[in-house]
């Protein structure tokens, strides 16, 4: 099993939908603890996304990464545009000449695309962000011994990162500088994070 370039792009096409279905729960994740815009920011990005489907069929897998980071970069609010549009040019980079991934390829993806939002956003185990829903993610892609197996694990694993993050306190962004009172939310990056990988999952094996 391989995740092909028709996979990624149905992968951003369920994106979009699920954004525009979560839009509000995800403004109101943020709205308890940071600038309520997430879900309105990610829902404009992957509209934009989805707009420029079309012009991805042709593309190969390095280019469909590096136009979504680009979309997301130039059309996402906020702290979300800049660190997801870095994952997905990070991502670009490490599909150059692939035709398609293995899971090899898919964890090689993932991990430059989650180094670059680390890069950028100087994010710490526990800090309360998006990288610790991601972090779980690359760990069981490592683990898996196939791509079969992996992606389901991936989503088990961002299950957990995602509930991790209710119990912590926030160390980064506007969410911090509520201190002990940024305990007991769910953080809304990471939740957005979880939304993507289990689109993945749908695209590549279908549940």
């Amino acid at each position: 099993m391989t995740v092909k370039k028709e996979q990624l792009l149905e992968w951003l096409k369920d994106c979009a939908a699920v954004f525009a279905e979560q839009r509000d729960y995800l403004t109101q994740l943020d709205a308890d603890i940071g600038d309520a815009d997430h879900g309105i920011n990610m829902n404009r990005g992957f509209e934009k996304v989805l707009e420029k489907l079309p012009t991805m069929d042709a593309m190969s897998i390095e280019m469909i990464l590096k136009t979504t980071g680009m979309t997301l970069m130039s059309s996402i609010g906020g702290a979300s545009g800049p660190l997801y549009g870095t994952f997905f040019i990070r991502a670009a980079a490490a599909a150059k000449g692939k035709d398609e991934l293995d899971l090899a390829g898919l964890i090689a993806v993932l991990e430059a695309g989650v180094a670059g939002i680390v890069a950028r956003g100087k994010a710490e185990p526990g800090d309360k962000t998006m990288c610790d829903a991601w972090w779980p993610v690359l760990d069981a892609a490592k683990a898996a011994e196939s791509l079969e197996a992996a992606l389901p694990s991936m989503v088990t694993a961002v299950d957990a990162g995602v509930a991790s993050t209710v119990d912590m306190r926030a160390k980064k962004g506007r969410a911090s500088y509520l201190g002990e009172r940024s305990i007991g939310h769910q953080d809304a990056g990471a939740t957005s994070t979880m939304f993507m990988v289990k689109a993945l999952s749908r695209a590549v094996v279908g549940s």
